[in-house]
């Protein structure tokens, strides 16, 4: 059976961050669930472009059941809507403590995994606009960082997404598959392709 991430969502998500690392995921095999994290449980999102996301249940429905990674979207607005939700800091807390890959991108580093100290372990990177909420002995400035000491994966916005995306995929999959799907798409330079290794 395939490993199963949890990509999280809410209203004001940033959308190319959340479809470039959804649709990446499930071409490499991956069980993908998208889940809302909207107060009122509603599955259909607007994100911070206007963009409509339907996501396939809320994060209550599936708050209790297991996944290998979870993924959190950046977005000021999505990212404070994921922080502000207990059932949400709990799953990454349960998660955390699992071993299991914790996965943010952009303003969630910032707004979500410094804000609740999630990682008082653990370097990561995220939307350089939002660089002064990262306590600077922490900061890394990648496109992508992957801290393997806490399982802790983050990257920067919207142009990382695709970085972002394959490492998910070469720390559940491995780097074979992670090289199959980047030759799958037209990479801009300066995004590692997995093509040697």
């Amino acid at each position: 059976m395939s490993a199963s991430v949890l990509v999280c969502l809410a209203p004001g998500s940033e959308e190319t961050e959340a479809v470039t690392t959804i649709d990446l995921l499930v071409r490499a095999g991956l069980q993908v669930t998208t889940a809302s994290v909207a107060g009122d449980s509603a599955l259909t999102l607007t994100c911070s472009r206007g963009v409509k996301l339907l996501a396939d249940v809320a994060l209550v429905q599936v708050a209790d059941e297991p996944f290998d990674a979870i993924v959190l979207p950046g977005g000021i607005k999505g990212a404070e809507c994921f922080r502000d939700s207990p059932l949400l800091i709990e799953k990454l807390r349960q998660m955390h403590l699992a071993g299991k890959l914790i996965a943010a991108i952009c303003a969630a580093p910032a707004l979500v995994l410094i804000h609740h100290d999630l990682f008082p372990v653990g370097n990561m990177t995220g939307f350089p606009g939002l660089k002064d909420r990262i306590p600077a002995e922490k900061w890394m400035d990648k496109r992508a960082y992957y801290d393997d000491r806490v399982n802790l994966l983050t990257s920067q916005g919207p142009g990382t997404s695709i970085d972002f995306a394959l490492k998910i995929i070469d720390l559940l999959l491995g780097k074979e598959k992670a090289a199959e799907v980047a030759a799958q798409l037209v990479i801009p330079a300066g995004i590692y392709n997995y093509q040697e290794w």
